[in-house]
């Protein structure tokens, strides 16, 4: 994970062979605990979605994210290695509850940065991010998904985790519309431009 300071990334990852990687809400719950101890400290969030299968972030990466250190005998930066801490911690978590063994996610959680391109990356991957459930077909209504940053912006919950004027800031959404414009869902072309090429 290729991190530079000041940039909007947009990290995500999923299960090995496309598993699931929560089975209930306590599994949720302690991922979200796990990402506050691990990556919070190194970063921003904007925001955020978890999915039975896999996860989103948008994260702003500070000058204290991508400060290369020594971890062993490889140099990696705190989100980069926030991000590796948080699969590993949750992943022994989580084998441990089902007894099942063996890699949970997928290698390396990937990170876009959304500087790239003319296209309003940010505001895709913001509104993009927020639609995950509804465009998977896990409910009908955004307001019911308890796993993402949407009821925060929506004032349904007040969530901690998401800097919300920094989102405001950069992100040009009307806080009063956000609910309304939330289900204008993002056109599939345009999503492929907030994902890492492979």
């Amino acid at each position: 994970m290729n991190i530079v300071a000041d940039e909007f990334y947009h990290i995500y990852n999923q299960g090995n062979n496309k598993e699931n990687i929560f089975a209930d809400s306590e599994d949720y719950l302690q991922f979200l605990k796990s990402f506050r101890q691990f990556v919070l400290p190194h970063c921003k969030v904007l925001a955020y979605c978890l999915m039975p299968n896999h996860f989103h972030f948008l994260i702003y990466a500070t000058q204290e994210s991508a400060s290369l250190k020594q971890s062993g005998n490889v140099q990696t930066t705190p989100l980069s290695n926030g991000f590796r801490l948080l699969q590993s911690r949750y992943a022994q978590y989580f084998n441990n509850k089902q007894n099942r063994s063996g890699s949970l996610f997928r290698q390396k959680a990937k990170a876009k940065c959304l500087r790239e391109g003319s296209a309003n990356y940010l505001y895709i991957a913001f509104q993009y991010i927020h639609q995950n459930p509804l465009k998977a077909g896990l409910t009908n209504k955004l307001e019911d998904w308890q796993y993402s940053s949407f009821l925060d912006y929506a004032n349904l919950r007040k969530g901690t985790l998401c800097d919300m004027q920094l989102a405001q800031k950069w992100i040009e959404f009307d806080a009063n519309s956000f609910t309304t414009t939330a289900y204008n869902l993002v056109d599939d072309t345009a999503i492929i431009n907030i994902y890492e090429k492979r």
